[in-house]
């Protein structure tokens, strides 16, 4: 068998910061993701028009589609362009891994409803709860999970052919499957505090979000950690269809 290939869908633009540190987003993805130096990672900036040609879709094993300041209930060119291929790669049953704005816009594609979460922005480490699905109950999961969010839209409802998988507190859909090919993940696996500090002091001085979200963040950061092995081995094990030794989590 050839080695494994896999695109990155880059719905953001790298902050200088971003992409010194870790190579932008797609270096971002690549670090959580990729087990060996054999696969392949491309990456395409679907936000500035580029996207894959439709005769290339075959060569890939497997798309994420990223996170975005953008909102997945908009209509933006590229957006609606996203759309269409989300729906031709569903019907191609090619795996597809959404986070955040991915996680949105892939409920959209398969015609679940999305928009403004009715309780506000969600920014921190936030523990969600996860399902006994069989997918779930495979990986040895704990039943918890605590993930970097950091949102203010939702997925609000889901789409027919799709499953929830993880709830929390404030949000009602923080992950759902479809199929065996589709996930969608509302929080941030590929974060680590470090990129979400930057983000809050960015959208700080930007006015994007205000001084109080900052300090409700502040305080779960302090006081928990992401579970980043954990929400390694369940995205790879999804991406990949592999089964991954579970003696990451012991």
């Amino acid at each position: 068998m050839g080695a494994k290939r896999f695109a990155v869908l880059l719905c953001a633009h790298d902050s200088e910061y971003v992409k010194k540190k870790y190579g932008g987003y797609f270096g971002v993805f690549v670090s959580l993701l990729r087990e060996d130096e054999g696969e392949s990672w491309d990456v395409y900036r679907v936000a500035d028009g580029e996207f894959p040609e439709e005769d290339e879709l075959e060569l890939y094993d497997g798309f994420v589609i990223t996170g975005s300041v953008c909102d997945a209930h908009g209509n933006d060119v590229w957006i609606c362009e996203l759309l269409k291929l989300l729906n031709k790669l569903d019907d191609m049953k090619k795996k597809v891994l959404g986070v955040c704005f991915g996680h949105q816009i892939l409920g959209r594609a398969l015609g679940g409803k999305i928009g403004r979460s009715l309780t506000g922005w969600d920014i921190g480490v936030r523990p969600i709860n996860l399902s006994t699905s069989k997918f779930l109950n495979s990986l040895q999961l704990p039943s918890k999970l605590s993930v970097i969010e950091f949102h203010q839209d939702e997925v609000i409802e889901l789409p027919p052919s799709a499953e929830i998988i993880a709830w929390s507190e404030k949000t009602g859909i923080e992950m759902f499957r479809s199929g065996d090919h589709i996930m969608g993940i509302q929080g941030h696996p590929e974060y680590n505090k470090d990129i979400l500090r930057h983000l809050m002091d960015r959208s700080l001085r930007r006015n994007v979000i205000q001084d109080n979200h900052a300090e409700v963040a502040m305080k779960s950061i302090e006081s928990s950690d992401p579970d980043r092995e954990a929400w390694k081995k369940l995205c790879k094990s999804f991406l990949k269809g592999n089964n991954i030794n579970s003696t990451l989590l012991n």
